[in-house]
């Protein structure tokens, strides 16, 4: 089976674009945090405390999303370099395990959302509760 150069190319913009959109999730999540934080440090409420936990949490799943993301653009670049040289199976097994690595990455990203969505269902809870008890 060939492999030409062009294929782990392909990669590159993908992967900047999430690259990009995962950075920005964890500094809107690292600004809120800090908020957070401050406001903690002030009136010591334990369901800020749990809130922060939360987020620390989504924190270390963005940093593995961001690893995996730009393990997959590494090796896709390694990849190039190797099929640019003629070397068809170590680029194909290369190639492979970047896109193994993507998927990894969007594992985790989606497992993140996951918990995003949780939490914001539970913060909103009181809401929707309050709404049922005046029905």
């Amino acid at each position: 089976m060939t492999l030409s150069i062009e294929t782990p190319a392909l990669l590159f913009s993908a992967t900047s674009l999430i690259l990009l959109a995962y950075t920005n999730r964890f500094l809107t999540i690292a600004q809120i945090v800090r908020g957070l934080k401050k406001t903690y440090d002030q009136d010591r409420n334990k369901s800020i405390l749990l809130e922060i936990k939360n987020l620390n949490l989504r924190l270390t799943l963005i940093r593995y999303m961001q690893l995996f993301g730009v393990l997959c653009l590494f090796l896709s670049v390694f990849g190039m370099l190797v099929l640019f040289f003629e070397q068809q199976v170590v680029g194909f097994y290369l190639f492979g395990f970047s896109l193994l690595c993507l998927l990894i990455s969007l594992g985790i990203s989606f497992w993140e959302i996951s918990i995003s969505v949780n939490a914001l269902r539970l913060h909103l809870s009181d809401i929707v509760d309050e709404e049922k008890a005046k029905e």
